[in-house]
């Protein structure tokens, strides 16, 4: 039996899972007939998890313990900004590990963000399995092509833990052009503006029959459909406060309410131009139980937003300049992501790039077929479609004063391997600190640290005369790689990395076991 591999778009508000059978994608579905399985956790008081739809209906009745949006933490540091945000966003409570790493509680258990989504992935698995009528132990896992290495690091992380073998972290509007563009002997350049449930990609590639090469890629790992949802929540607030005098951002259960309906009222209003919002007991008076009922509609919705969308096309902006490139340049335009359904999304895109969208492209599932017909090249080892992908951004090492020097410019074609040669600064000096990041600013305060890498075990001597040459690696999967040796030697210095809130082996280990 030939061996198989699946696809999983691993997503915000969605997760999607797709194979190759007899030849052709197909997208697979549950038990139930679904497709598109919601990305939430339920955390049961003995610690079995509900996951998916079912885990979705119970969001109103213990928001605290049922788990949204946790693409949106994975892979970051507590003390981050995104987390701060979220913690005033979120109904359920989160925690710093011992890692400096953010971490979700739920019946007084902790657990770290990446055994969360690999519940996900598990059921994922299980859903596939279930399908093919036989295990599944490999897949491709997609994430946005703005992910930086811890957060594509723990992504990998998620998919061990839930057993699986992770064939590569594939960026996600790589995944939609190979879907879009594969053994169709297409000539053009395309963009892919991915704007899903929590981020925000734009990628400008070239597709020369079966060779996809990324010319650019850019994007923002806190901008989705969250934030959508959140200015018609506001709307809605503000409208209640106005007819009652009441402020809903204190109430918990009436939140949760007003997310679940702002969800449903962005989506209606991409088929429709207004609808009513009707949410009876949304809360009490003295005189009983009060409903809030506003109307809205696409003009409104669109007002609303319009800053966040704009905000999308400085990142398009900013993509097109590093592939040096206009809008004229672009043969196609390919859509990703559920929150391109809103139609004054689509005219908003059509007129930044002055044509009309792919409308032959679901966008809920061309990822995971994508990333299903990459799986199934890599266990073919069929070598039909090439895929060049680049660095989503910069790496650099610290310097004094908190500063930081370039080691390898954003948009560098992957895979790539870079030397840089530091000396001793000290008589005597038994070993050599440098931190590493990922971001675009020179100083570091404004960039990701990757962490903190220390060299021991070359040569004492004198200040100045130890060379150690360190080389930088970042695999195809965007996944970044340290190492040093003592260049008169040639003696492989020995690593120790801190600052990492990535998990460890034993604790992958262990929570691989538990599951």
């Amino acid at each position: 039996m030939a061996e198989v591999a699946i696809g999983i778009d691993l997503g915000t508000s969605n997760t999607v899972v797709a194979v190759i059978q007899d030849g052709r994608p197909k997208v697979i579905p549950n038990e139930w007939g679904e497709v598109v399985h919601p990305s939430i956790v339920h955390f049961d008081p003995n610690g079995s998890t509900t996951v998916g739809a079912r885990a979705k209906k119970k969001l109103l009745l213990e928001p605290e313990n049922s788990i949204y949006s946790f693409k949106r933490l994975i892979g970051r540091y507590f003390f981050s900004q995104e987390v701060k945000k979220s913690r005033e966003m979120f109904p359920y409570r989160l925690v710093e590990g011992q890692n400096r790493d953010v971490r979700i509680e739920a019946h007084g258990k902790v657990y770290p963000v990446p055994e969360v989504s690999a519940h996900l992935l598990r059921e994922m698995k299980r859903v596939a399995e279930g399908y093919l009528g036989r295990t599944v132990t490999k897949a491709v896992i997609t994430c946005p092509a703005h992910f930086n290495d811890s957060q594509r690091q723990a992504t990998k992380d998620a998919g061990r833990i839930a057993g699986l073998d992770v064939l590569k972290i594939l960026n996600e509007p790589t995944a939609a052009a190979l879907a879009y563009g594969y053994d169709k002997g297409l000539q053009q350049r395309v963009a892919v503006y991915d704007l899903g449930g929590g981020t925000f990609d734009i990628t400008v590639l070239d597709i020369n029959n079966d060779i996809f090469e990324v010319r650019s890629t850019a994007g923002d790992t806190f901008l989705g459909g969250d934030d959508f949802d959140t200015r018609i929540m506001d709307y809605l607030i503000t409208a209640f406060l106005e007819q009652t005098g009441i402020d809903l951002r204190h109430d918990r259960m009436a939140m949760q309410k007003l997310k679940e309906h702002a969800e449903w009222g962005k989506i209606q209003l991409s088929e429709v131009d207004r609808i009513e919002v009707s949410i009876p007991d949304i809360a009490q008076d003295e005189e009983g139980a009060l409903m809030l009922s506003a109307l809205l509609t696409v003009k409104q919705l669109a007002q609303m937003t319009y800053d966040l969308v704009q905000k999308t096309f400085k990142v398009c902006d900013e993509a097109m300049q590093s592939a040096n490139c206009s809008v004229n340049e672009i043969g196609g335009v390919v859509l990703v992501g559920g929150q391109t359904r809103s139609r004054f999304i689509r005219s908003a895109v059509e007129a930044y790039f002055s044509q009309r969208v792919q409308a032959n492209i679901n966008p809920d599932e061309v990822v995971a077929i994508g990333a299903a017909v990459h799986a199934h090249q890599l266990v073919t080892r069929k070598r039909d479609a090439v895929l060049i992908d680049v660095t989503p951004m910069s790496l650099r090492v610290g310097t004094v004063g908190g500063f930081s020097d370039v080691v390898l410019p954003r948009n560098t074609p992957l895979p790539v391997e870079q030397s840089k040669t530091f000396v001793t600064a000290s008589d005597q000096q038994e070993k050599v600190r440098i931190r590493i990041y990922q971001g675009e600013a020179r100083e570091v305060d404004s960039d990701t640290l990757l962490g903190e890498f220390e060299f021991s075990g070359f040569r004492v001597a004198a200040k100045g005369e130890v060379e150690i040459q360190v080389t930088f690696d970042i695999d195809t999967n965007g996944i970044v790689s340290v190492s040093a040796v003592e260049r008169e030697s040639g003696t492989k210095a020995q690593t120790d990395v801190t600052f990492s809130q990535n998990l460890s082996e034993t604790e992958i280990a262990r929570l691989s076991r538990a599951g």
